[in-house]
Formats: structure tokens, sequence, C-alpha cells
């Protein structure tokens, strides 16, 4: 195959800090291109295009990454998957469970590979952590998760008007309901869920073998740096995480590796497809309804 055309939508602090650098320096991808709603030099930057409109860009690439709030990348995926582009998404998979069903269609019915960025999963302390665990654990194993941070108190992220809007849950909550999911087995019920100040949430899910976990989460704490911490005991032996990635464009690019084969193999259900995101997506919907 050839090196994988794709092209970026958005220009905010990740796609500058991660998704351009990744795709530029990755020997198998070709940087075909970037637009925008506002103007940016983000394509110069890079020495590539800057498309006029997203038509545009979809014309000249064979894949997209999308680098944008949930409510716009809920629309602008499913015109790409439509288009026979495969997929690089963001999470959450969209700003609700509706439009991520209509994402996750898309793909499905475009028969076009796909993958999320949980940057977590690609950190080799988080695989050899999730490689302690086989199948899901029973009732007897519990596990905790946390994700305390400053973020919405200042930095890069702290005028993003969706992660202020529906807080740590639909921005870091993700990362940990995915990372919990693959640890323990799927999640199957949401037994509570509390939102307080600052932005803090206590959450607890069922999974299907019977074991339990809690997630705590929140942006709004004056901590630094940010305290990440996931743990597990009981049947499954004790475990216990608390390594993230320094630099997150290295995982960028082993899930660019891993797409890449998916591609090539024309295999459409990767553990990070837009229908894993989906199945994250529901489980975060349940505690919205509950809060």
């Amino acid at each position: 195959m050839d090196a994988l055309r794709v092209g970026l939508v958005g220009a905010g602090p990740w796609a500058r800090t991660v998704h351009a650098p990744a795709l530029a320096a990755h020997a198998g991808v070709d940087f075909a291109g970037v637009w925008t709603r506002r103007p940016t030099d983000l394509a110069d930057a890079h020495g590539t295009t800057a498309f006029p409109t997203f038509a545009a860009l979809l014309a000249e690439v064979d894949a997209v990454a999308l680098a944008v709030p949930p409510s716009v990348q809920g629309v602008l995926a499913v015109e790409a998957a439509e288009a026979g582009r495969h997929l690089i998404l963001d999470k959450p998979l969209a700003d609700a469970l509706p439009a991520g069903e209509r994402v996750a269609a898309a793909v499905a019915a475009a028969a076009v590979a796909s993958t999320t960025v949980f940057t977590l999963r690609f950190h080799p302390p988080v695989r050899e952590f999730l490689a302690g665990f086989s199948g899901p654990a029973d009732a007897a194993t519990t596990a905790s998760a946390r994700w305390l941070s400053g973020a919405a108190l200042g930095g890069p992220y702290a005028a993003s008007r969706w992660r202020a809007e529906r807080g740590a849950l639909l921005d870091v909550g993700p990362h940990l309901v995915d990372l919990l999911d693959a640890a323990l087995g799927e999640i199957v019920a949401v037994d509570f869920a509390h939102r307080g100040d600052p932005d803090l949430w206590r959450i607890g899910l069922r999974h299907v073998g019977g074991a339990s976990s809690t997630l705590v989460l929140s942006r709004g704490i004056p901590v630094d740096p940010t305290v990440m911490e996931v743990t597990a005991y009981g049947s499954v032996g004790s475990h216990r995480l608390t390594s993230r990635p320094d630099d997150p464009r290295a995982g960028y690019g082993a899930m660019l590796d891993e797409l890449l084969a998916d591609i090539r193999a024309r295999r459409l259900d990767g553990p990070y497809s837009a229908a894993r995101s989906l199945h994250v997506q529901r489980v975060l919907a349940e505690v919205e309804a509950r809060v």
C-alpha cells in the first residue's frame, strides 16, 4: 500500500501539538493537508496544503483525522465515512448518543476502517497493566480509577467551551471508562453517578462478569501534575497503574501503525474503532442521565 494520505480537520492545541507533528513524522503517512473553519498557519508549519473546504480535503485524501469539538465530529465523521474515507476519531465520539450512533452506523455502512485517539491504550505501561487481566473479572474483583487535574483552571484547554459545559466526564472520562472496560470486562450498568464542585464526578460501574469499579474525575482541582491512578484487587490479583504518556505523539504513532495494518488486512472491527467508541459513549450517556 502506498502512503496513506491523511487530511487533518482542526487547528486547536491538540491538533497542533499531537495530530499534525505525529502525522508529519510517520513514514507510512502522507500528511496531505489541513482544513479549518478559520485561517491558520498549521498547514504552512508542516509544508502541506491548506484546503478551502472540507469537501476539497475529502477529495484528496484516503483518511481524515478529526481534532474538533464532539458536536462537529458527529457531523463531519458521517460525511467522511459516506465519502469512503477511513477515520481517526477524537473522543468522545459525538456530543450526544444519537449522533454517536449515526457516526458508528455510517462507518459500518461504508466499510471503512476507524480508530479512536484513546491515547492511554497505546502507552506501554498501560498495555503491560492490561496484560495482567484475562477475560471478564468476577464479583470478587473491584477496581478504582482517578483522574484529577487543574486543566479547567488554566492552560491550553481551559477556554474549551464543550469541556467547560460537559466537564471531566466527556473530556477524560472516555479514557478511564475504556480502560476499566478493557481490564475487567464490558461495562453493563451504571450503579451510581454524582457531579459536584469543582466539576467532581463520582461514578460506580458494574461489569459483565460481576466485577465493580468506581471513577473519580475532575478538571477543576488545583493539582499539578495531574493525578492518574487505576487499581484492581480481588480474584485478578493486585494491579496498579500510575503512568500516563509524557508525549502522546509516541502513542499516536503506534495508533497509526495499527490503523495501517487494519486497512491492509481490511479489518473493520479494530479494538479502538467507532463501534468501540460508541460503547464508551453509551456508558457516558447513562452516567449523565443519572446526574
